[in-house]
């Protein structure tokens, strides 16, 4: 049963160009080309990648970020509460004053203590500074040492220069060693980014960073079960000269080295704006669409490769956008005072920040509000809305 879906699965008319088989591409004559269960491989490479991060995490980023000053806030506890947990983990957010106001007094508490009781359950929720170092750190160190080893595998090879030649000979291109291992490096490392998903930190654009992290997985995957290796080591040598540059820039904010973040963060983006939205778009798309089927007509593994590399461009698109703001910021204020990209995220608020309620005036009516606040169990907006009443808007 599994041979057979195998079989039909990589059927030669899917995947291959029109009047090439794929007892054309078996190893003969010295000669080795990739085959599908060479991928296979990447599965232990990813779980030895998630344990070398556990040991790198705690033995080298978090002693590397006390080294650099980093230190975690300290978050006072909150008293244990059934019913404002319960409306938390609904909500996930935080409860708009008339909702505030009937969970007070559902709880016999004050509008400010529960107000307080939100915020610190939020912070609780909030990744300190230093798991977020740690995990820059590490994706950091592989994405340097990825782009240092993929430049040494492909620096001499011509068709990095001009994509067009990715296409010579196209199907039967032989199997270059070091180029096959760098790439299923690669592959290992975001299986193993989906295999920790559950525990890394949740930012802004998580769904955008699945998506992005699905769709690398079937490049490479797809591309090396079809002998794709020169076009689809183009893509990932692109993406990694810029993103170590972002985890680098990450690693300085949070560590708040202001002047050499804001700095490295203007070299990443004039590097990802030319990789990605110009040298992507106009030599690797260009030539996926039209020079790789001047010598075969289109199929199907053609759509499907292109559909990949177009969703790729979408989400560069994406992440552009946010630089561009984080790039107004910067023109504006003159420093960064967020992070960037996929580490947009909420900033921590102190526990002991007062929760803004307007200016107060005498009997403690808040300006513009006709709430008084109380320092009983009720207040009278509480009250009203006890008995059944609501405020008039």
């Amino acid at each position: 049963m599994v041979f057979s879906l195998s079989e039909w699965l990589w059927q030669e008319t899917y995947w291959l160009p029109p009047n090439v088989t794929w007892a054309q591409l078996e190893d003969r004559d010295g000669l080795v080309f990739a085959h599908p269960h060479h991928v296979l491989a990447a599965l232990p490479v990813a779980l030895v990648l998630v344990a070398v991060r556990i040991v790198f995490e705690r033995f080298v980023a978090l002693p590397l970020s006390r080294w650099m000053g980093i230190q975690d806030p300290i978050r006072r506890k909150i008293k244990p509460n059934p019913v404002l947990e319960k409306y938390f983990l609904r909500m996930k957010q935080s409860p708009v004053e008339t909702q505030m106001v009937l969970l007070a007094s559902q709880c016999g508490l004050t509008l400010r203590q529960t107000q307080r009781w939100f915020r610190r359950r939020r912070n609780q929720d909030r990744p300190c500074p230093s798991k977020k170092f740690c995990e820059a750190s590490w994706r950091f160190v592989f994405y340097l040492c990825s782009f240092m080893g993929g430049i040494s595998v492909l620096y001499h090879e011509s068709w990095l220069w001009t994509p067009a030649l990715c296409w010579e000979n196209y199907p039967r291109q032989t199997l270059n060693l070091a180029l096959s291992w760098w790439y299923l490096l690669e592959l290992g490392f975001y299986i193993s980014l989906l295999i920790t998903l559950p525990f890394d930190i949740k930012r802004k654009d998580f769904k955008e960073q699945v998506l992005h992290h699905f769709v690398t997985v079937g490049l490479i995957v797809f591309s090396y079960s079809v002998n794709l290796l020169r076009i689809g080591s183009v893509v990932l040598l692109l993406h990694d000269c810029s993103d170590y540059l972002l985890e680098g820039c990450k690693m300085l904010n949070y560590a708040r080295f202001q002047r050499g973040c804001d700095i490295l963060f203007i070299i990443f983006a004039i590097i990802f704006f030319y990789t990605r939205l110009i040298f992507f778009p106009t030599q690797v798309i260009y030539t996926a669409v039209f020079d790789s089927i001047k010598n075969s007509g289109p199929f199907f593994g053609y759509y499907f490769f292109n559909v990949l590399l177009v969703m790729l461009q979408i989400l560069h698109v994406y992440w552009f956008c946010l630089i561009l703001r984080m790039l107004s910021s910067f023109l504006r204020k003159g420093q960064m005072n967020k992070d960037i990209r996929s580490d947009v995220e909420e900033s921590d608020s102190s526990d002991d920040e007062a929760v803004s309620e307007g200016p107060q005036l005498k009997n403690g009516m808040a300006r513009g509000s006709g709430t008084a606040i109380t320092n009983g169990p009720r207040s009278r907006a509480a009250t009203c809305l006890t008995n059944g009443h609501t405020r008039a808007t």
